[in-house]
């Protein structure tokens, strides 16, 4: 990929990268037509960049044919309206192989995941990214960044090997570290997507973020379309009026160690009538007494 494209690539992150959740069926296979539903939704509400295969989707419950249907799927319906940045992971060759499926459908970025396995050293951490960077030099990619002992200079070695290394995607609820994280690595070398949503993005956006990433996006894609228009003409009175309007929902989806992240996305659309509220262990459904709650907001946003 030439540097003209991976600008392209770069200005694409700089948005509300949307992370599609993976609606199934009553057999529980993934149910296509209301995933290429939810998705046209998406692209009709203005999203410009979508992730198949990202936590929202529960990338970790899917099996490797699923996620290969979820990329297809993505890339079939956004044709030319979006960019795609599909999630990879696992062990090196399946992220690889994941990659290059996606370089052979036309996508043009990846995003790879937090690697998952209990012992991580900070050089292990760039042998991981460089081998898979270096598997598909045409494609952008995207490191997921959940590691709060990562060093900020352990990135910037990995892009000198790797100069298609555009993006970092970081997570770490920390903002003070996420703005020293970003200057040790190079502030204006990557384009730094604020990887824990709206909750996140006006502190992160602060300290140097131009995009973030959204699971409430699916729901309501004008309210995260809202913040990150405020976000970009730097006005954060109005960024922190949608903060306060989507803090309960987050809150639900954050409470327990995040166990309901999903689960909460699926419950606003159940209750929507785009889809049916199930997820796979390790997520579960909402009990009744809270379905109410979830109901209630995404109503209100829908007004």
């Amino acid at each position: 990929m030439s540097s003209v494209t991976f600008e392209t690539a770069r200005a694409a992150l700089a948005d509300v990268v949307a992370i599609p959740v993976t609606p199934f069926a009553e057999d529980g296979s993934v149910d296509q037509e209301a995933h290429r539903a939810l998705l046209r939704r998406l692209l009709e509400g203005g999203v410009r960049i979508l992730t198949p295969n990202g936590n929202t989707g529960e990338f970790y419950a899917l099996t490797p044919e699923e996620r290969r249907l979820v990329t297809e799927l993505t890339v079939e319906e956004a044709g030319d309206r979006a960019a795609i940045l599909v999630g990879v992971g696992h062990d090196v060759p399946t992220a690889v192989a994941s990659a290059r499926h996606a370089r052979e459908l036309g996508a043009r970025m990846v995003m790879v995941h937090q690697p998952v396995h209990p012992y991580v050293s900070q050089a292990g951490w760039v042998d991981y990214h460089r081998a898979i960077a270096a598997a598909v030099p045409e494609l952008g990619v995207v490191p997921y960044i959940r590691n709060a002992q990562l060093s900020g200079f352990r990135l910037a070695e990995l892009a000198d090997d790797c100069p298609n290394v555009i993006g970092v995607k970081y997570a770490v609820p920390d903002a003070a570290r996420f703005a020293a994280f970003a200057r040790d690595a190079g502030l204006d070398r990557f384009v730094w997507v604020a990887g824990l949503a709206e909750p996140y993005a006006p502190s992160y956006f602060s300290a140097g973020a131009t995009g973030f990433t959204s699971g409430l996006v699916n729901v309501a894609p004008s309210v995260s379309l809202n913040m990150i228009e405020a976000l970009r003409s730097g006005d954060y009175p109005a960024a922190m009026k949608v903060w306060e309007q989507i803090r309960r929902f987050e809150e639900l989806r954050a409470a327990h160690g995040s166990a309901n992240n999903v689960t909460v996305v699926k419950e606003a659309l159940a209750s929507l009538g785009l889809c049916r509220r199930d997820v796979r262990p390790p997520s579960r459904t909402l009990p009744e007494d809270e379905r109410a709650e979830v109901a209630a907001i995404a109503a209100g946003w829908s007004i």
